[in-house]
């Protein structure tokens, strides 16, 4: 990254940490809905579909959530309100070129949602007793973090597809859409066999499958890793293009 790319994203970090929206809802709603969720029972309690007890299968799912919350509706908002204030306009007659934004508020939302991470997990640990080795721990949260920058991208081509107006219905659209389905907030094992089928070729699906085998003791799928790579690549592009073509109008 070059120098004014490193600015915006220190900017940026800087304004979400001031923002009590984001302290709430990518911090402590998630945690919030671990313990209603996967602490309701005990640590023996296996999910429908899977070999984890149930504060495990809700751990990660509730740590995905909350990066996923971290990175797709606040960075969708920020940048479509930017573009109705005139503050992207303003960018481009600087020196921090086009791709230097896109990646910065990439890059930005990568890091917030790291915090989001951590707390899930420490509550997890603290109040339900999750237990997993030193690796397992550092490849959760590696995983889980570097799988939110795919829908950090999309948050940024979000923003650049919607105006300030509608913007957050869109967002929301996709945030609790893609949640659902992708089995954040219930196994899909419990969804009829023809959505399951759909499901499992969802970003989502295939980004809490990282953080699942992860805590059976092996290595993300391979066919997840593909297909968030091919979703990061698809975001990424859609963002780039949506940049340009929003140039053009300025």
């Amino acid at each position: 990254m070059n120098t004014g790319t490193l600015n915006l994203v220190k900017l940026e970090i800087t304004r979400a940490l001031r923002n009590k929206k984001y302290i709430f809802f990518t911090l402590l709603y998630p945690a919030a809905l671990f313990l209603m969720l996967g602490g309701t029972l005990d640590g023996t309690t296996k999910v429908m579909g899977t070999e984890l007890t149930m504060p495990a299968f809700y751990m990660v799912a509730m740590a995905s959530f909350g990066a996923l919350t971290a990175v797709l509706v606040g960075n969708a908002e920020r940048i479509a309100k930017e573009r109705e204030a005139g503050w992207v306009r303003q960018l481009r007659l600087t020196a921090l070129p086009g791709h230097g934004y896109v990646l910065g508020k990439t890059a930005s939302a990568g890091v917030l949602s790291l915090p989001a991470i951590l707390v899930v997990f420490l509550v997890a640990a603290v109040a339900k007793g999750v237990r997993f080795e030193v690796w397992q721990w550092l490849a959760l949260t590696g995983s889980i973090w570097a799988g939110s920058l795919v829908f950090a991208a999309l948050g940024v081509a979000i923003g650049y597809l919607a105006s300030a107006d509608n913007v957050r219905p869109l967002s929301m659209l996709f945030y609790f859409g893609l949640s659902i389905l992708g089995g954040l907030w219930m196994p899909t094992a419990a969804f009829p066999q023809w959505l399951q089928d759909i499901c499992e070729w969802l970003p989502t699906h295939a980004y809490a499958g990282l953080g699942q085998a992860i805590e059976l003791g092996g290595a993300p799928h391979l066919k997840d890793v593909a297909i968030l790579a091919v979703y990061f690549v698809l975001f990424t592009g859609a963002a780039a293009w949506l940049y340009r073509k929003d140039s053009l109008k300025a």
